[in-house]
């Protein structure tokens, strides 16, 4: 099984991390193909990185040439996923949609710890649009920008922070709400003493299990294939 991993970035270090992360996570035998878009934003964290990676991205998957089985998004609440189930014919996973849908099978309410405060709304509205919103107590900022994620120490501390925050409100289980924080999972559900799910690992195993059991989006209606028309890309 060969699932390809997109990052919502430009920075090629992230997709190394996402790319552990999945590997990681991955069952014996599935290949992971970490993919990087070749324009956009450094860091999606806003309306306008969040749609100028989306449209990156899915620049960046209808121009793969290799065979893969499955697709994950590794944006958290990014926009492009529905344009992506259009596109393809193979599976597509949202982490933002999987980590939620798994955390629904783990409490009867879920907080979702993320980096900046103006991240939020968009995270808010694409748990909405996923149909998942209802379970989800709260979004919190941890006060880091994406690409300060690459300090550890701080981190972990400003995780820990806004997970006591998120259980406070109510929060029976935690998501990571960034593919930046790939792999911290387990030292926060220790230090929290509540499940913690890392989107990315989630996302895998569900695309694992999709292509596994022979399921892939419906073409009845919201998902149609695209009509067919100029369409003009980025060179």
């Amino acid at each position: 099984m060969r699932i390809v991993v997109t990052n919502c970035n430009t920075t090629e270090a992230m997709t190394k991390e996402i790319e552990a992360g999945a590997r990681a996570a991955a069952s014996p035998g599935t290949v992971i193909l970490a993919r990087t878009p070749r324009w956009g934003p450094e860091s999606a964290e806003g309306w306008l990185d969040s749609f100028l990676s989306a449209a990156a991205v899915l620049d960046l998957l209808r121009g793969l040439d290799e065979p893969f089985d499955a697709v994950v998004l590794a944006g958290f609440g990014e926009h492009g996923r529905e344009g992506a189930r259009e596109l393809l014919d193979v599976p597509v996973v949202d982490i933002t949609e999987a980590a939620a849908h798994l955390a629904c099978l783990l409490g009867r309410r879920y907080g979702v710890v993320t980096t900046l405060d103006r991240t939020c709304g968009l995270i808010e509205d694409s748990l909405h649009a996923a149909g998942v919103a209802q379970n989800c107590v709260t979004v919190t900022g941890a006060g880091l920008g994406v690409l300060e994620l690459t300090d550890e120490r701080r981190t972990e501390s400003a995780l820990l922070t806004a997970g006591r925050r998120a259980r406070d409100a109510g929060a029976e289980v935690l998501v990571l709400g960034c593919a930046g924080m790939t792999g911290l999972d387990r030292k926060i559900a220790t230090m929290l003493d509540i499940p913690v799910i890392d989107g990315v690992a989630a996302a895998v195993r569900l695309a694992e299990s999709l292509v596994a059991l022979g399921l892939t989006t419906s073409r009845a209606g919201s998902y149609a294939r695209p009509l067919d028309k100029r369409r003009t890309w980025p060179h």
